[in-house]
């Protein structure tokens, strides 16, 4: 290890940046963050990094660099394109003992910058020791992507309440840390996160004061996480930290196995998928499992393909949970129609071709289709259809007899973003010729309107 990594408390404190340009005006940016009182020396300094400097309560002095300039400091940044210089201070700054940066010159220096993600007062640094910064960075948005925005708010509410925990649990190690370990895996956190902190309060109290009278039980949570289209990549980071916090995963035929596999590895997995005529398990005992899984403590995730509101049911899902009192969470999540629409190419809306989208189910009844065929004749609209491959043919001949020109055009996007994605391209009369005698795989999605006719044109993004 060539470095000890430390943070350094600069509040208040006078440090010192040689060099007026763009360069020192980023080291300032980080300085002024930490609360640091920034003084700056260099014969010309931009407007911006003065007005940053003299905000802090920092001096400028416009002239080139004296070695007597370090006194009185307990950082130096050296921050100028002239290779000399930055080696004067470096020996000026080492001599005095002093702590000092040269920005890109890591043989100079004995203090480096990492790559900061800054959720104060959560900061989380990466650091390649000076030998590659670009890899840091990249490491660095990895990290990021997985870090609630606002998880600084849970370490804010931890701070309030460390000093009564404490002294509450007779300062014993082992009982404060379990508490705050069980507590961060709790609804608690996800009340603080979602910034409902009256409810996380009252939770907490609850808590607390079961662990003093040894009665504490966590109670159970429901996540309704849409998993999106197929896509892995199109996953909100929210509904991919509480994947990870699961105990429980229930999931269809319509979320992906990649998908899946991003869940935390020990839950427990539920196949509850549904396909037509196939019901692994009918709804009404998928909303009881969910019922009887939060009764039972579990953290609960529900994936559902695309978003759990657009023909997703997942209203039906949470009926159930508010009539017994289980608190629950709801992701968005990428609908089919955005992704498969997107990844096709195909603009659900556009000026010159729809001003108006509308989204229908498909799904046959006794062989018949009930839509409102007459409603969906206007060439300004484009018509979605989830659920419709089986009834394609009725769905055709419909709207051709309610009046829909038979030339207008029709997309089904079979398996959209996905490796596997197809989309067969046609008109009204001609896509049930079109894909007799191909296979075609569920789940597929119908596009209908003038729209379409711009596939060939706005097809740019394949699924990897």
């Amino acid at each position: 290890m060539d470095y000890l990594p430390l943070c350094f408390k600069v509040k208040n404190r006078s440090c010192l940046i040689i060099g007026g340009g763009t360069i020192a005006y980023r080291k300032a940016v980080l300085l002024d963050k930490a609360g640091a009182k920034i003084n700056v020396v260099a014969p010309k300094i931009d407007p911006k990094l003065a007005a940053l400097a003299e905000q802090s309560g920092g001096v400028l002095t416009l002239r080139e660099y004296h070695s007597d300039d370090l006194h009185g400091h307990i950082f130096i940044i050296g921050a100028t394109d002239i290779e000399p210089v930055n080696e004067r201070v470096a020996h000026d700054a080492n001599a005095l003992g002093l702590l000092v940066n040269i920005v890109d010159s890591p043989d100079l220096c004995n203090v480096i910058f990492p790559a900061l993600i800054d959720r104060t007062p959560l900061l989380i640094s990466v650091s390649s020791s000076g030998s590659a910064p670009v890899l840091a960075r990249a490491i660095r948005s990895q990290i990021e992507s997985s870090v609630a925005a606002n998880i600084g708010e849970l370490g804010d509410f931890i701070a309030e309440r460390r000093t009564a925990v404490r002294a509450a649990l007779d300062n014993s190690e082992s009982r404060v840390r379990e508490f705050w370990e069980n507590m961060l895996d709790s609804e608690i956190s996800e009340r603080v996160l979602a910034g409902r902190n009256n409810e996380a309060d009252e939770l907490f109290n609850q808590y607390l004061q079961g662990v003093l009278d040894n009665s504490d039980t966590m109670k159970g949570e429901v996540y309704l996480v849409g998993a999106g289209p197929g896509d892995p990549d199109l996953l909100t980071f929210k509904a991919l930290r509480l994947m990870q916090r699961a105990d429980v995963v229930l999931y269809d035929r319509l979320v992906s196995p990649a998908i899946v596999d991003m869940t935390r590895r020990d839950a427990e997995r539920i196949y509850v998928g549904k396909a037509r005529s196939n019901h692994a398990l009918p709804q009404g005992e998928i909303n009881q499992l969910l019922i009887d899984l939060a009764k039972a403590g579990n953290k609960v995730v529900r994936l559902k393909g695309g978003d759990p509101f657009i023909f997703g049911r997942g209203g039906e899902e949470i009926e159930g949970l508010t009539e017994h009192g289980i608190p629950f969470q709801i992701v968005p999540g990428i609908s089919a129609a955005n992704g498969c629409a997107c990844y096709s190419g195909i603009p659900l809306t556009h000026r010159d071709h729809a001003q108006s989208v509308r989204f229908l189910t498909g799904h046959l009844k006794d062989g018949t289709m009930d839509l409102p065929w007459q409603e969906l004749i206007p060439d300004s609209q484009t018509v979605v259809i989830y659920m419709g491959l089986i009834g394609l043919d009725i769905i055709c001949k419909q709207l051709i007899a309610h009046g829909k020109p038979a030339d207008t055009p029709i997309a089904l996007v079979e398996r959209g973003t996905t490796p596997n994605q197809q989309t067969h391209i046609g008109t009204l009369e001609t896509i049930p010729g079109i894909i007799q005698g191909k296979e075609v795989h569920a789940p597929t999605l119908i596009i209908i309107g003038s729209v379409v006719s711009l596939h060939s044109r706005l097809q740019w993004l394949k699924p990897a």
